[in-house]
């Protein structure tokens, strides 16, 4: 090529970053020539792990270093951009990716790099959304910045002084952070609530009555002109005896009419709630599988990004998305548009810098996607898709028609809903309502019923509920804990540090969970409250939009931070060993029990002579079924990666056998091979023999 023609190409050439390839793959496709995209891969340049690199007598500057393994990304980019004219930094909308873009300009600048380097934002990856952002550059953010910076600052300075002393005090190996402990708190809390809940005993009464040939049932309501109360089957008796001869008249018959109005376009926590209570997934996966519906997903023609931003706070939805989904709803659901679009208020704390998650596409339905996607893709899009159409459609119409019908003293109810307008909720499929109404006969007042039979029914009070994915989420929210971005990685954390587990989709504590939390609690009550949590969190939107100096809001929290910190450290008690179990092994090496201790990966076995005998050794779940062989079944993980935990023989590579379910103490009656335990929705958690040619199971209650 010509020197000529060259330096025109390179006048004319920019370079887009991104943070993630497939994003990056996604955008290349829609720009022409003379652009080309790369990706950071997120944070190239951050605090250093090794230690706190914070400088607490220089304002809390930090000090940065480019990330381990990522120094050759660096150069990488370094060498792109010295090949352009145009940098363009396209990193999420976020105070991360604001961060992001913020080092990345920082370095490239240091780099004497000539291009001219701009910042762009946008919220859906279509063509339209990218070339208008292009046409619309702007500058790094330093509110978004300073906020993560202040963010970051702070949790580093909380885990780095709160870890050592959990260290001293507790184990080694332990972390604390900032807002993750105060999740804790909550969930030990709640768990407190359940262990100290007593059920008490209480019973209904129901009355099956007929008309012709009608059978409907209807619930003793009231006695004697009160709530009926019934808290043995000694008093269900005494009630039935009172009503021997009795007639069942119709009272009074009443018809109410209900409108039930669409809800917003979902935000981040909306969406992990709905996506835990209705298909099951975790905060975590609900997120991943989220961030490839937005980054792009071939669907034949190409790569294209199905959903808008995910981590957002805001039910704003654009003018253009606005205006295409009134059209979509006009075309396929014409008599269920309304004459005018429907207005979200935001929440209180919503920062609105994204749009609510919507699909890029309203014509984009679940049915032209489908066999491009995953089946949990599917099932995610498909919440999305039709909460957003639903949104903007007409209420749907119930009537319920309730009657009255008495019986002495006595007072039964019966109530039957039925649809009239089924409106928004035309679009509903997974989302759809799952309560069923019964049906009851025409009625009138003054009709003469007959009593089939009575049907009482033993109940008790029902404590509160431990959190689940979808509550502790909701509960962060309300509470004003964390971020949209934050809510999945509290969780995950909680889990990994094994101070959470999650049993049949509940948050359990740990012991090791409950020591933190008691230590925690009764040390830094004033860290780990609800409100001075969200208080801080309200003093890094302020930093964000200028509002607050975020030097100072360091140096109010550190002062009496760290003098607290140095004040536990001298006099807490420490409890080092009291987590370690006995056990019946014995070391192979020295002869000295075994104890069961917990690390950085889960549970292992230890010798008990240490540091004398160093032997250690995966904690035995069952014994190998294997005719003739002798090993145990242990937990494992394929090495590389985040793989799924399985369970296999010790005696491996000589012995293959393979479990991908979590073994039991517990041995099946019918072949001697062990039970594992397995979860599904009808029968909660149960054992099921391991061996396949063996269908035993039973109840997880039975012994």
């Amino acid at each position: 090529m010509p020197k000529k023609a060259a330096e025109q190409n390179k006048k004319n050439s920019t370079l887009l970053i991104v943070e993630s390839p497939a994003k990056a793959k996604t955008i290349e496709r829609y720009l022409g020539k003379g652009y080309s995209v790369a990706a950071s891969i997120g944070h190239l340049i951050d605090l250093p792990k090794s230690r706190m690199a914070i400088d607490i007598d220089k304002d809390f500057e930090p000090e940065y270093i480019t990330v381990r393994g990522k120094a050759k990304i660096l150069k990488e980019l370094s060498q792109k951009a010295s090949k352009v004219d145009h940098i363009l930094l396209a990193s999420d909308n976020d105070r991360e990716g604001e961060a992001i873009s913020f080092h990345l300009k920082s370095f490239l600048e240091k780099k004497n790099t000539k291009a001219k380097i701009e910042r762009i934002i946008f919220n859906e990856i279509t063509p339209a959304a990218i070339r208008e952002a292009i046409l619309k550059p702007l500058e790094i953010d330093s509110g978004k910045v300073n906020a993560q910076k202040a963010r970051r600052v702070l949790d580093r300075i909380v885990g780095y002084r709160l870890s050592p002393l959990l260290w001293k005090k507790v184990k080694n190996g332990l972390s604390a952070g900032r807002v993750q402990s105060v999740a804790l708190r909550l969930i030990c809390e709640r768990e407190k609530e359940v262990e100290d809940f007593t059920p008490e005993e209480y019973w209904t009464l129901e009355a099956e009555l007929k008309k012709d040939k009608h059978h409907f049932a209807a619930q003793l309501v009231q006695y004697s002109g009160a709530k009926p109360v019934l808290p043995d089957s000694k008093s269900v008796e005494l009630l039935k005896e009172k009503l021997i001869g009795k007639d069942f008249i119709v009272r009074e018959i009443k018809k109410a009419e209900k409108k039930s109005q669409p809800r917003a376009p979902y935000t981040t926590s909306k969406l992990q709630q709905d996506s835990a209570n209705r298909l099951g997934f975790t905060s975590r996966k609900t997120m991943q599988i989220a961030q490839q519906l937005y980054e792009g997903i071939n669907i034949g023609s190409g790569r294209v990004g199905l959903i808008t931003y995910m981590r957002t706070d805001s039910t704003r939805i654009s003018i253009q998305a606005l205006t295409e989904v009134r059209q979509f709803i006009g075309e396929n659901y014409p008599d269920d548009l309304p004459a005018n679009p429907i207005n979200y208020s935001p929440a209180k704390r919503s920062q609105d810098a994204h749009e609510a998650i919507r699909p890029t596409y309203s014509s984009y339905t679940p049915d032209y996607v489908k066999e491009y996607l995953t089946k949990d893709q599917l099932r995610l899009y498909t919440l999305i898709w039709e909460r957003f159409i639903s949104s903007q459609m007409k209420n749907s119409v119930s009537e319920t028609t309730t009657a009255d019908i008495e019986c002495g003293e006595a007072l039964f109810r019966a109530s039957m809903t039925r649809v009239k307008e089924k409106g928004y909720q035309k679009v509903l499929k997974i989302l759809a309502s799952k309560e069923k109404s019964e049906k009851i006969p025409e009625l009138k007042q003054g009709d003469s019923l007959v009593l089939s039979e009575y049907k009482s029914e033993q109940h008790f009070t029902q404590g509160p509920s431990r959190f689940t994915d979808a509550s502790i989420v909701k509960m962060l929210e309300e509470k004003e804990i964390g971020r949209p971005s934050t809510y999945a990685p509290i969780i995950s954390l909680l889990l990994d540090r094994h101070y959470v587990s999650r049993k049949n989709r509940q948050l359990v504590p740990t012991q090791l969970g409950k020591i933190i939390y008691e230590l925690l609690v009764n040390s830094f009550n004033d860290i780990l409250d609800v409100n001075f949590t969200a208080e801080m969190e309200r003093k890094l939107d302020d930093v964000e939009i200028n509002n607050e100096n975020w030097v100072g809001m360091i140096q109010d929290f550190y002062k009496p931070f760290n003098k607290k910190v140095e004040h536990v450290m001298e006099t807490l008690e420490s409890i080092k060993g009291a987590l370690d179990e006995k056990t019946e092994y014995v070391c192979e090496n020295c002869g000295k029990p075994m104890v069961k201790k917990l690390g950085r990966f889960g549970y292992f076995l230890a010798c008990s002579g240490f540091p004398e005998c160093k032997n250690t050794k995966s904690v035995p779940l069952a014994e190998c079924p294997r005719p003739g062989c002798d090993g145990m079944i242990v937990a494992r993980k394929k090495q590389g990666g985040k793989s799924k935990e399985f369970y296999g023989c010790t005696n491996y590579p000589e012995c293959d056998f393979i479990s991908h379910s979590k073994p039991t103490s517990k041995k099946c009656p019918v072949c001697g091979y062990f039970m594992v335990e397995k979860y599904d929705k009808a029968r909660g958690t149960y054992y099921s023999c391991s061996n396949h040619e063996c269908k035993n199971s039973m109840e997880a209650e039975e012994e």
